[in-house]
């Protein structure tokens, strides 16, 4: 014993050498890391003084470290920093001695310090080639054998006392066996070892040898206690033991048995019986004695530790099948109950519902799921704000984050009678009498509270609680992903309606109403609009961005916006659709380095321009599919319109258009893919589904709209829908005026007074000066510099006046401010001055140059600014 702990000491003294010295070159390899890559001293070191931004910042360093000594030096090897400030700009010898300059080494030298640990790491220059210099970091060997020397007297005492225990042990059984053997000499000390030990005392199990004759002669301790033997039991018969008399005789009688299973007392017994000599019967037996008491205890948990894996195994499959909140929290309490519980309810704070994260728990739950016993939702019914008293399970183990148990229910005074005693004397009532309520946590955030119910059987035990904490764990997982779901399905779903138009505006052209309904797994990118355009025209529209989520309902915004901006150009639907497509493929060139991001290409888009002065309708659709018209008489059909692929995926090829004319009083019909296709119903099931919701005469945009929807929708849509019905109008010709213009201008004048007769019956008479200059201006520059045909037509639309003259010349006027010298170039001035708005609308040959003109009240600026007065802006004198 003395060698062994000699040994271990001097092993332990080598060993906590060892252990720090490594922990010096650790040190001394995180301290000199550290320095070197520390901010500003590769700044230090480029200076022009080293020496005095470095020496102050290596004395900070080595004493809060605890290293002794922070060296710098220069690629030379002359010293910038040291300790000793003598040794500064001195040179290192041999300081690359079995180290590479180009990378950090730790090594064991002899310094100015003395022996010791020292690692040094190069300095690069920011391009990462050149060294600026070296730190080196050392630890003396006089510190480690200080700190060795610090823990030798504690290892030494170790040994001392692993010495003195194991010279106690020695002695104290010893001392033991001589008081165990009552002095007995050495003969009968090895009889009784062999007879007692070695037969009896040795085995686990209960032995009994039994005579001939039915009487037992010998039993060991075990046996004795399995039956509770009288102290005097030997050389008497099993039936005078007072044992039951099923007992006595399978052990009395000799009979062979093999692990025969019996009852004896409160004990489950294996029994062996086995005879000494199987050739002599009469020679006695021996019985061994097994107790499986425990074992069939052990073999109960273990069944129930089985149920209870299947019923953890149950809960991942059945909780979290969907991303709802509610449901989850419902799936959580069906699972439970009543493999563990009589009944199981389920609380959750109002954030979460709302997809929020909680500030942290509180002391007001809404109650969400309830599932158990008839009368058990007594207890709160869902749906009830619920404020916790603070002795409650729910409030303490919110607080704490542990699950509570509650053993015994009844016990009067208790939590419940303070937090509500009717409801309390309910509970008890229904037989509830104990609990186990569990935080549901993820993350870290406590989510809400799962309590579980007991009502019969045994109650609740500790050995309960770490089952319900894992139950409670993998539901909370689930809540908190349909939490997140649902977080980000209401951003995605705001971002989505706020990108969308909230309220279509009246138009003259057309009626329309709308619906758009998001997919249930998320937002997509479906979108809609009606766009006014200028000579009483409607532009209509429906698009669909592939994908769901942010992304989709972001592009989706995009195009609307993009949409928008083309159709200010007045450009034709398949030119428009051109520039869409442009977009779409810069917008994935883009995006393309970024692999978060999906691709947009795919998306689809529908437009039409609608002229209810003609009742002509021009479409163009790329990827889209085809429009519904239904006539005037309650007749459906699909307007053929030359398909294009998607955007972005169009490349060289032009897309193409189609005109037809509508009667007044058609309905068109723009839907997206998501109302006539899921995974459940093909494409040519829906678009039929949908000739027969959309077939019949009178009936207005929105019952045509709801019609669709109660007959084609989905019970879960996996696309968002969007659907834009508008039911034509037709301009009364009585609003419209169109005269044919000669290329002469003598003519202007008639037609200017052609127009005032015309305004005059429209009871327009104080707009006719303005419109007189305007349709002059027009006019003129037409003749002038435009090629025929030449049309003008004025129109009345709701509130406003339009005047378009048409020519067969593409150039198109622009507004500029005429210099002093220039004869010319006034009057689109004039124009621009006294319209609303004015523009140019290319067709496929030549162009209309319109103006628009509030007919509500009389312009100001006539009646503020005389034409005189306006037209001395450009006299000479005014210059």
């Amino acid at each position: 014993m003395v060698l062994f702990a000699a040994a271990a000491g001097g092993a332990l003294v080598v060993q906590a050498r060892e252990s720090s010295t490594q922990e010096a070159r650790q040190l001394s390899k995180g301290v000199a890391q550290s320095f070197a890559r520390a901010p500003g001293t590769l700044d230090a070191m480029k200076s022009g003084d080293p020496t005095e931004l470095l020496q102050p910042r290596a004395e900070d360093a080595r004493k809060n470290t605890g290293v002794d000594y922070v060296v710098t030096f220069d690629p030379q090897g002359f010293r910038w920093t040291h300790p000793d400030p003598k040794l500064i700009g001195k040179h290192i010898y041999a300081v690359r001695e079995g180290g590479a300059a180009d990378r950090p080494f730790t090594k064991t030298f002899e310094g100015s310090l003395g022996l010791a640990v020292d690692t040094t790491v190069p300095v690069y220059d920011t391009n990462g080639i050149t060294i600026v210099g070296f730190v080196s970091v050392g630890v003396t060997v006089a510190s480690v054998d200080d700190v060795v020397m610090d823990q030798l007297p504690q290892l030494l005492g170790f040994a001392g006392g692993a010495l003195a225990v194991a010279a106690g042990g020695t002695a104290l059984v010893s001392w033991r066996l001589r008081r165990q053997t009552r002095g007995l000499d050495p003969s009968e000390m090895t009889r009784m070892y062999e007879h007692h030990d070695a037969v009896l005392h040795a085995v686990r199990e209960g032995v009994l040898i039994v005579g001939s004759d039915g009487r037992l002669l010998l039993a060991n301790d075990e046996a004795r206690r399995l039956l509770n033997l009288p102290a005097d039991a030997e050389e008497r018969r099993f039936t005078d033991l007072g044992l039951e008399a099923g007992t006595a005789e399978l052990l009395g009688a000799g009979r062979p048995a093999t692990d025969v299973v019996h009852l004896a007392g409160d004990r489950l017994l294996a029994v062996n019986v086995r005879p000494v000599d199987p050739d002599d019967h009469t020679a006695g037996s021996v019985a061994t004695l097994r107790d499986t008491t425990e074992l069939r205890a052990l073999a109960g948990r273990a069944e129930v530790a089985r149920e209870r894996l299947g019923l953890l195994y149950e809960a991942g499959v059945r909780i979290g099948t969907t991303l709802d909140v509610v449901r989850t929290a419902q799936e959580l309490a069906e699972v439970a109950v009543p493999r563990f519980a009589d009944t199981a309810t389920v609380d959750l704070l109002d954030p979460i519902l709302r997809g929020a994260v909680s500030a942290g728990p509180g002391p007001q739950m809404r109650r969400v799921a309830v599932h158990g016993v008839d009368g058990a939702r007594s207890l709160y019914p869902v749906g009830e704000l619920i404020r916790f008293v603070p002795s409650s399970p729910a409030a303490v183990g919110a607080e704490r984050g542990r699950a509570v148990l509650d053993v015994d229910l009844t016990a009067p005074g208790g939590w419940m009678s303070a937090q509500d005693p009717e409801r309390a004397r309910r509970v008890l009532d229904l037989g509830f009498h104990s609990l186990i309520t569990v935080p549901l946590q993820a993350r870290g955030v406590v989510l809400g509270m799962a309590s579980f119910w007991r009502s019969t059987g045994a109650p609740f035990g500790r050995e309960d609680l770490a089952f319900a904490e894992e139950l409670a764990a993998r539901a909370a997982v689930a809540v908190d992903n349909a939490r997140r779901f649902t977080r980000e399905h209401t951003l995605a779903e705001s971002l989505q309606r706020s990108l969308l138009p909230g309220s279509l505006p009246d138009h003259a052209a057309v009626e329309v109403a709308h619906r758009y309904l998001p997919a249930l797994e998320g937002v997509g990118g479906d979108w809609f609009d009606v766009i006014p355009l200028p000579g009483a025209r409607v532009a209509l529209v429906v698009g669909d961005v592939v994908g769901h989520g942010l992304h989709a309902a972001a592009t989706m915004g995009r195009l609307r916006t993009a949409v928008h901006n083309f159709s200010a150009l007045d450009l034709p639907p398949d030119e428009l659709l051109g520039h869409l497509d442009e977009l779409v493929a810069r917008m994935d060139s883009d995006e393309n380095g970024e692999r978060d991001h999906e691709s947009v290409a795919g998306a689809t888009c529908l437009y039409a321009v609608y002229d209810p002065a003609s009742g002509m309708c021009c479409l163009s659709r790329s990827g889209h599919p085809e429009p519904a018209l239904v006539h005037p008489d309650g007749t459906v059909e699909y307007l053929r319109v030359p398909g294009s692929p998607p955007l972005g995926l169009g490349g060289a090829e032009p897309f193409e258009t189609a005109e037809v004319s509508l009667s007044e009083g058609s309905r068109l019909v723009f839907y997206t893919d998501g109302l006539v296709e899921d995974r459940e119903r093909g494409i040519d099931t829906g678009l039929e589904a949908l000739r027969h919701a959309l077939a019949g005469a009178r009936r207005s945009p929105e019952e045509t709209c709801q019609d669709v929807l109660d007959a084609l929708l989905p019970a879960r849509s996996s696309d968002d829908i969007a659907l834009l019905v508008a039911r034509t109008r037709l301009l009364d010709p009585s609003r419209v005026a169109e005269w044919e213009v000669p290329g002469d201008p003598a003519v202007v004048a008639g037609i200017r007074a052609d127009v005032t007769g015309r305004l005059r019956v429209w009871g327009l008479e104080e707009l006719a000066f303005t419109t007189e200059l305007i349709v002059s201006e027009l006019v003129t520059n037409a003749i002038r510099y435009g090629i025929g045909p030449i049309r003008l037509r004025v129109l009345r639309d709701g509130d406003s006046l339009i005047c378009e003259v048409a020519d067969g010349s593409s150039t198109s006027p622009h507004l500029r401010r005429a210099a002093i010298t220039d004869e010319g170039g006034r009057g689109l001035f004039l124009v621009a001055r006294f319209a609303r708005r004015w523009g140019t609308r290319y067709m496929a040959r030549g162009k209309v140059i319109w103006t628009e003109q509030s007919t509500r009240s009389p312009e100001a600026e006539p009646e503020e600014v005389s034409a005189d007065a306006l037209l001395e802006q450009w006299e000479d004198a005014a210059w």
